[in-house]
């Protein structure tokens, strides 16, 4: 069920990405106040994902997932009818950026509060669904923009979040908390708690570096092969998706196996895995934008996307390795916040390189926030994970 939820959540994200070029010509936007749309939109999700993070330590996670799912759904839904830049902001950056907000927190606690030896690949699997649901919602949001409007696109999948939401409201379970007496139910508590360990705030500017590139890649990228390569909008939609998370579910995948294999013996291999992901996968971002053959840049985008899976696969099991289990739906909504305050500015930025300089040379910048990222996991291991370290007994 989570995996469906998850699934919508990213997918709504990727509808508006595909569809820009249609809601440009039809609401005459520019390039840059299509990219402050995505800002906005990620600013709000950075601002709200504490809160979801704070209220899934302390209440019913069931109900959070399910506000979440219907809020953001409506949000999609509505953004159909919107007729200029400002209801855009309000529908699309707004009301979808903060339902989206409180969903991953309240799940992810609940996913680690049933796996422990088995974590890492748990979160793997539903990371999966980002990956399908955001080829799958690119292809069909764009087909449906070509041939019925881009309207439509919003009103599909708006109603079947909705419909979805209603659905796990009678059959999603809940799993127990802490009782309040076993934990602080301050949020500056748990804020303090969180960042006097010096790996957290390594881990959280990683992906910060990471959320970056991921909301420059998922905005423009189709809009560079449409523009570059004079790709139709669907095939565009779905070449600049599908390569990319097609390896990433293979690499999220294996990331999950490998560390959770040597995860007993050698405490540092989930942020190792960290660090080769990102490391790795950066001199692919560089070659994606710089290649003037579109078949070397698809070879290029489906290695970024296998090594950005082997990043994402270990993205909160990392952290979970130096977080005490009760403050861990409050961790993910600040680590989350962090990262995608930094990444809402991405968007913006890349819509006026593009108008001054080109998307390419957009696009290849974003490598070096991979270079940046990795800089960071690498000093957490050097200097701090060793005096981090969170012991918990396995169940």
């Amino acid at each position: 069920m989570f995996w469906f939820a998850y699934f919508l959540n990213q997918g709504d994200r990727q509808i508006y990405n595909v569809v820009i070029p249609l809601i440009k010509e039809d609401l005459r936007l520019t390039d840059i106040q299509l990219g402050l749309v995505a800002t906005v939109f990620t600013a709000v999700y950075g601002c709200l994902v504490p809160f979801g993070g704070y209220l899934g330590d302390f209440i019913k996670r069931k109900w959070i997932v399910f506000t979440s799912l219907m809020v953001f759904s409506l949000g999609t839904l509505l953004t159909g009818f919107s007729g200029g830049f400002i209801s855009l902001i309000i529908l699309r950056g707004i009301t979808t950026g903060g339902g989206e907000a409180f969903y991953y927190p309240a799940a992810t606690s609940l996913i680690s509060q049933y796996h422990q030896k088995t974590r890492a690949m748990a979160m793997s699997i539903h990371q999966t669904s980002v990956y399908v649901g955001i080829v799958a919602s690119g292809f069909i949001a764009a087909y449906i923009g070509e041939n019925f409007g881009w309207r439509y696109s919003f009103f599909t999948f708006g109603l079947g979040g909705i419909i979805l939401a209603i659905y796990l409201s009678f059959r999603m379970e809940d799993t127990p908390q802490l009782s309040v007496d076993e934990k602080r139910n301050s949020m500056f508590y748990a804020i303090k708690e969180i960042f006097k360990k010096k790996t957290v705030w390594m881990i959280c500017l990683a992906f910060g570096g990471m959320v970056f590139v991921n909301m420059g890649y998922l905005t423009w990228m189709s809009t560079f092969y449409h523009e570059n390569y004079n790709l139709s909008l669907s095939k565009a939609g779905f070449t600049s998706l599908f390569f990319h998370f097609a390896l990433a579910l293979a690499g999220v995948l294996t990331g999950g196996k490998i560390s959770d294999k040597f995860a007993l013996k050698r405490k540092k291999i989930r942020l190792e895995t960290e660090f080769w992901g990102l490391f790795l996968g950066a001199p692919f971002i560089f070659i994606m934008g710089y290649t003037s053959n579109l078949y070397v840049s698809y070879a290029a985008l489906a290695l970024f996307g296998f090594f950005r899976g082997v990043y994402d696969s270990n993205l909160y099991a990392a952290l979970f390795d130096v977080i005490e289990p009760h403050l861990r739906a409050s961790s993910v909504g600040i680590m989350t916040a962090f990262a995608f305050l930094i990444g809402s500015l991405s968007p913006l930025i890349l819509g006026m390189v593009k108008t001054h300089y080109g998307l390419s040379i957009g696009v290849i910048s974003l490598s070096i926030f991979y270079i940046f990222s990795a800089l960071m996991i690498l000093i957490a291991l050097l200097f701090f994970f060793k005096k981090d370290y969170c012991e918990e007994i396995a169940k």
